[in-house]
């Protein structure tokens, strides 16, 4: 047996069903809410701008909460951070639930974002510190499987809880649902969930850049704000300054970084980690993805329920072949990844653009027979799901595989982040083509039709950089064997 290779741990695998549950409901309630706003609204009595905090104050939350959790957790309180952020999840969702008011609930559902957002890079960084080589490709094969099964599933299981509990009080139990799970969840993280590495460098003694994490997380929320504060109705259009905001705190938040790590060695984004080609390609292929992925099933749902009359639980229904198929191959593609690399992805983003253009087809096609087109989607996006399972979870691996353990919460926080950045946009721009469509009196069919081209595109950029990226790594290859011939 070779000196550097670890005796089989069950442990290490043992922890793996708690940080796969943590994945699923923090990735769920993501989508699973907005099957629930028609009901929110008339129950609460929710305006437009209430409705979006409940949408949009999740996201924009878990999005700032990452980098400066997965820094936390790097230096040292991972395990800590995971049993606050579990239980915070746990008590928000419980507020959220119970809420009287529609103010109540946009509060809580910003807390609860906060909690997303602690809990995740610590999930990252676990996988990173637990497991190595083929393991750690089936390790995130599983955690890519939840997350595309959970952003997928998320419609439908909101339809089923307001199927059974009824309009007035099934929106609550959107919410509600998440205490069971952290209740069975909770033992097992505290006795699984290990500490730090006992060797790690600089492990609960490295410094925090408060500096540096502030401007971040405001070039974050500057970023995040113009997209997550969006009907898609062209509503208000000086939103986009934050743009110019976002660009001001960037360029700051580069210099001090520069100049941090300079002086201290220990800046938040290290360049080390950030300077790696396979860290950079792998976030912007994620970012494009995260965009085309989740504006698929938005359009997909709204054009169901709001054009043809489908309900919550119909429309869902429709997206859980993506559902099934995404977490069959995501498993298999843990394994897959060792051998194939990056062109699993890039053969995977290949079938999900396939999958997506043909939903257009039907669409446009069938967009006028409610009983056709549900039954038609449903099919196209059983071989989108099948290759979406094959770039999450692999794109995730080949991204970290040369990040060292101990900055493995801040590169997967990083990676994170790109993908609910990515999210937001893709929402956004997918909103603001459909919306504009009727708005000008196209038929329902063909604007969303023409939402759906934008999630072709947005999947064309995430191929274009798999295919760079693919490239790259072959003519690094070539160097090498030419290095040691």
């Amino acid at each position: 047996m070779s000196p550097t290779r670890a005796e089989p741990d069950p442990a290490r695998w043992r922890v793996l069903p708690v940080c796969l549950g943590v994945g699923f409901i923090t990735t769920l309630d993501v989508s699973i809410v907005n099957v629930a706003l028609p009901s929110i609204e008339s129950s609460l009595r929710a305006g437009p701008t209430q409705l979006q905090l409940v949408v949009a104050g999740y996201t924009l939350a878990f999005g700032l909460a990452l980098v400066p959790a997965g820094r936390l957790g790097d230096a040292g309180s991972r395990r800590t951070l995971f049993m606050v952020g579990l239980v915070g999840f746990a008590l928000m969702s419980l507020a959220s639930g119970l809420a009287p008011t529609d103010t109540w609930l946009g509060v809580a559902r910003l807390l609860q974002g906060v909690s997303a957002g602690v809990l995740n890079p610590q999930v990252v960084g676990i996988i990173q510190q637990q497991f190595s080589g083929s393991e750690r490709g089936r390790a995130f094969g599983a955690f890519g499987a939840t997350i595309g099964v959970s952003t997928a599933l998320g419609p439908l299981l909101g339809g089923l809880l307001i199927a059974a509990a009824g309009s007035a009080a099934g929106w609550r139990w959107v919410f509600l649902v998440n205490i069971p799970v952290v209740a069975v969840l909770l033992p097992f993280a505290w006795r699984l969930v290990p500490g730090p590495p006992p060797h790690a460098p600089g492990a609960g003694a490295r410094r925090l850049d408060l500096v540096g994490l502030g401007l971040l997380g405001a070039t974050t929320l500057a970023v995040m704000m113009p997209f997550v504060t969006t009907t898609g109705r062209g509503d208000d259009a000086s939103r986009w300054w934050w743009l110019a905001a976002a660009l001001a705190a960037g360029v700051g938040a580069a210099a001090w970084e520069r100049r941090y790590q300079r002086r201290t060695g220990d800046a938040v984004l290290d360049p080390h980690v950030v300077g790696l080609g396979s860290f950079r390609n792998g976030a912007l292929l994620g970012l494009a993805y995260f965009a085309g992925f989740t504006g698929l099933f938005l359009v997909i749902t709204l054009y169901l329920q709001d054009e043809l009359g489908y309900t919550p639980l119909q429309a869902g229904l429709v997206g859980t072949p993506f559902a099934v198929a995404s977490g069959i191959s995501a498993w298999f593609s843990g394994r897959w990844v060792a051998r194939w690399g990056r062109q699993l992805v890039v053969g995977g983003l290949l079938v999900v653009l396939v999958g997506v253009v043909a939903a257009d087809a039907v669409v446009r096609v069938l967009g006028d027979r409610p009983g056709a087109v549900g039954p038609a989607l449903a099919a196209v996006l059983l071989v989108a799901g099948a290759g979406s399972g094959t770039v999450i979870a692999p794109n995730q691996t080949l991204t970290l595989s040369e990040v060292p353990v101990t900055r493995a919460g801040v590169a997967g926080s990083m990676l994170q982040l790109g993908q609910r950045i990515g999210s937001a946009v893709g929402i956004s721009v997918v909103l603001a083509v459909y919306y504009g469509g009727l708005a000008s009196g196209e038929r329902a069919a063909h604007a969303a039709g023409r939402a759906l081209v934008v999630t072709i595109a947005l999947v064309a950029v995430a191929l274009v950089v798999g295919l760079l990226d693919l490239r790259s790594r072959r003519a690094e290859d070539r160097r090498t064997r030419r290095a040691n011939a």
